[in-house]
């Protein structure tokens, strides 16, 4: 009997054994959490990008098209497209990140102030007379030929080594406004818009002759000329001789036209460059038997950072951080809120 309770017990702990050994080994009882084996770690692919607060990958900028269609982009991809369009990607380093920085600036601050009119349906708009130059990748490879792979590469890291970066004054956004070259000096805000803007002041610019037809002339048949100009100023009087018709002329402090008198008429610089398709209101004024002629030196309404002039300050040795507060009075630049 003793005998027969002995193999009883010994079978009883064999079982026993059986069936808990899977248990010990697996964890635990019949219920209880697996535990997994640890995956294998790894960095980002180079093609991805990690988003943090803040940075252009988290906002989205929505684009209305040259064909009327609205495009929903990060700001990071737009970014890229409005710097390989405003500025030469054969520009400097510095000179390019100023840009991706004055752009971002720039969109924000449009962004901040409201819907616009010209399109409320969309953020931005890729016409230049109203928001800023647009250019998608394929157009700018198109564009750049054998060096686009390396241009590429500039306009990504100008735009993401400035990664939510953008320029402050007393802790607001300013209008970031910027034009291609100057004629020496930049404009206050209030000689070209009529409005005093404390960041927009006249400072000294650098480029000169380096910049691609930075001197140019427009010969205006005379009466072209007085067709045009009557249309706009029907009060004025353009009989006689033309080397009458203008008087008074009022430079800027850049050395520009201010305004001038033209057959009795004062008539803004900026005006005469639209009417006539000047490439600035950096100009002289001659006339002859063959028309009125326009000496033009630089482009664009010559208020806030020049582009070029940002390229020969490059070219010195300038970071894109010198750059900024050269051309904007008094600003700070820092890193934009989270959101």
């Amino acid at each position: 009997m003793q005998a027969m309770r002995t193999v009883v017990a010994t079978a009883l702990i064999l079982l026993l054994a059986v069936f808990l050994a899977p248990m010990l080994f697996l964890g635990g009882p019949p219920g209880a959490p697996e535990e997994t084996e640890p995956l294998p770690t790894a960095t980002l692919p180079i093609d991805r990008t990690a988003i943090t607060p803040g940075s252009d990958e988290s906002r989205l900028i929505r684009v209305k098209l040259e064909d009327g269609m609205v495009a929903t982009l990060t700001l990071a991809d737009y970014l890229w497209r409005v710097v390989a369009a405003e500025m030469p990607a054969s520009f400097e380093t510095e000179a390019l990140r100023a840009q991706a920085v004055t752009a971002r600036t720039y969109t924000l601050y449009q962004m901040s102030i409201g819907a616009n009119p010209n399109h409320p349906e969309a953020d931005m708009c890729t016409d230049i007379s109203c928001c800023q130059a647009y250019l998608d990748p394929e157009q700018a490879a198109a564009n750049w030929g054998d060096g686009a792979s390396a241009y590429a590469a500039k306009i990504t890291d100008a735009v993401s080594s400035t990664d939510g970066q953008a320029i402050f004054y007393e802790g607001e956004l300013i209008d970031a406004v910027f034009f291609s070259s100057a004629a020496g000096r930049t404009l206050d805000s209030v000689e070209v818009w009529g409005g005093s803007v404390p960041y927009l002041t006249g400072v000294e610019s650098p480029e000169g002759e380096e910049v691609p037809n930075y001197h140019t002339t427009v010969t205006v048949p005379l009466e072209e000329f007085r067709t045009a100009f009557l249309a706009q100023y029907p009060q004025a009087d353009l009989s006689g001789d033309p080397s009458g018709w203008f008087q008074n002329l009022q430079p800027t402090s850049s050395g520009g036209v201010d305004t001038v008198d033209v057959g009795g008429v004062s008539v803004k610089g900026t005006a005469l460059r639209s009417l006539f398709g000047l490439r600035s209101a950096n100009f002289t004024i001659t006339t002859g038997a063959d028309g009125v002629t326009f000496s033009v030196t630089g482009y664009g309404h010559g208020v806030g950072m020049s582009q070029y002039g940002a390229n020969a300050m490059a070219k010195e040795g300038a970071t894109w951080q010198e750059i900024l507060e050269h051309y904007y009075t008094g600003v700070t630049i820092g890193p934009l809120e989270a959101g």
